[in-house]
């Protein structure tokens, strides 16, 4: 569970992090899990001893402590298991005769993972750790995982000269040894760590490398909604984009000033940062789709929506005409199809051989639409208690790709989607059994969308 950590208190966060990780197994219990067949005599002896009240008690119907089926997934039983894949790499990386720089300052590049390769993220901070006129490098780290190829990459510049610095959020829930672990092998390379703002913890993802050219210093990012994890990203289904785009460049510089506590940053050229301007930014496009009535339309994918005042003005957005589709994967306080509030609402969730994960928010405007991907989860926590990212995609081609081939693709599901009925039940989308379902993380995995070369 999180910890309560009196920041403003501490000396040294990361030795107060160790501290309380040593007395996480002497917690109090949250809950207690028993089959229902479980005797009343043993249910109560457990309670008197745990200190527990009868509210605390769940009780289920199936198997218990479900991480054991990991055993069982150790079986070498190739035809019970999803058939393996490789991921692609963008051809548009595979130019010969230029390195990675030279093709940012030509276009954009979207990453699209588990189905594009994570290679890539590794190879273009592996150019920047080795080329003489790299100067400096900075990069958020949330889940790094085990033996982060990324860290070693920083590592390495470090060793090559460059200014390297690392924010590192010890408070990643049930990552906070890791992370430990992997800012003192930073720290004790040279690297500049620094563990975030008191009292927000730092969600988003974003890489700066600033860069030596002939006319002078070129700024190049990779922004993302998943995190810096060679594993995680062949399991999460998350989006990438690397950029030189100069405002883009700007916003990235000034974000790394705010989070190290160099700058109090307000205003932004191009980036939703939360907690400055991201819930007041998604108020106003919501807002104006529904000055747009019935010719307004609204996509969001995201893990959670909670947000009380997001989900009043998707409420209102419905009742205006507005066309709304949601793609929540997670926890979803908004009810569809209720009568007069939210008809024009449908949600969905995909759930299926990886893990959702990405964060897509599409607003029509009349055709001029505003399209922005990151890291934040419609949630008071991540949009008040978080730094949370999200950038927007301006190049036409990414944007259609987006737009059409990957939320188009996922909203016509019927194998892994299940939609929310206003009573706040799940029923699958398979609506007709004589039509095969289409199954949409199949579908990209076998590459019918868009090469990646957006």
């Amino acid at each position: 569970t999180d910890m309560e950590i009196q920041e403003e208190e501490a000396d040294d966060l990361l030795l107060t992090m160790e501290k309380n990780l040593r007395q996480r197994h002497f917690g109090f219990p949250v809950r207690l899990e028993i089959d229902e067949s479980t005797p009343d005599d043993i249910r109560d002896l457990l309670l008197s001893n745990l200190q527990m009240s009868s509210y605390d008690v769940y009780t289920f119907n199936g198997p218990l402590g479900l991480s054991s089926l990991w055993e069982l997934h150790k079986l070498e039983r190739p035809e019970l298991k999803d058939t393996p894949f490789r991921a692609r790499y963008p051809s548009i990386l595979q130019q010969t005769g230029e390195n990675i720089f030279q093709t940012l300052q030509r276009q954009d590049v979207l990453l699209h993972h588990p189905y594009d390769s994570f290679a890539p993220v590794i190879d273009f901070m592996r150019a920047a750790a080795e080329d003489p006129d790299v100067l400096a490098i900075k990069q958020t780290l949330y889940r790094v995982g085990p033996n982060p190829p990324i860290v070693q990459v920083l590592m390495r510049a470090r060793e090559n000269g460059k200014q390297v610095s690392a924010l590192v959020e010890l408070k990643a829930r049930f990552d906070e040894e890791s992370n430990i672990e992997w800012a003192r092998a930073l720290e004790n390379a040279g690297v500049h760590v620094v563990y975030g703002l008191i009292g927000l913890k730092t969600h988003c993802k974003v890489s700066l490398v600033v860069r030596r050219e002939r006319d002078g210093i070129r700024r190049y990012i990779h922004v993302a909604t998943g995190n810096y994890n060679s594993v995680t990203a062949r399991l999460y289904t998350d989006l990438g984009m690397m950029t030189s785009r100069e405002d883009m460049g700007a916003d990235a510089s000034e974000l790394f000033n705010y989070l190290t506590g160099y700058s109090k940053q307000t205003v932004y050229r191009k980036f939703l940062v939360a907690p400055v301007n991201l819930r007041e930014n998604i108020l106003r496009f919501i807002e104006r789709e529904i000055e747009h009535g019935e010719n307004g339309r609204i996509i969001i994918k995201a893990n959670s929506l909670v947000d009380p005042e997001t989900i009043r003005a998707l409420y209102q957005a419905s009742i205006a005409g507005v066309k709304i589709d949601l793609l929540i994967r997670g926890i979803c306080c908004l009810r569809p199809g209720l009568e007069g509030v939210s008809e024009n609402i449908r949600v969905a969730s995909v759930v299926g051989r990886f893990l959702e994960h990405s964060r897509i928010y599409y607003f029509h405007n009349m055709g001029d639409p505003d399209l922005y991907i990151g890291s934040a989860d419609l949630m008071p926590r991540n949009i008040d208690r978080r730094v949370e990212v999200l950038f927007p995609v301006e190049d036409l081609q990414m944007r259609q790709r987006i737009v059409d081939d990957i939320l188009g693709t996922y909203l016509k599901d019927t194998a892994k989607a299940w939609i929310l009925q206003p009573d706040g039940r799940y029923v699958s989308a398979a609506t007709d059994e004589k039509k095969p379902p289409f199954n949409s993380q199949l579908w990209f995995l076998k590459g019918r969308h868009y090469d990646g070369d957006g």
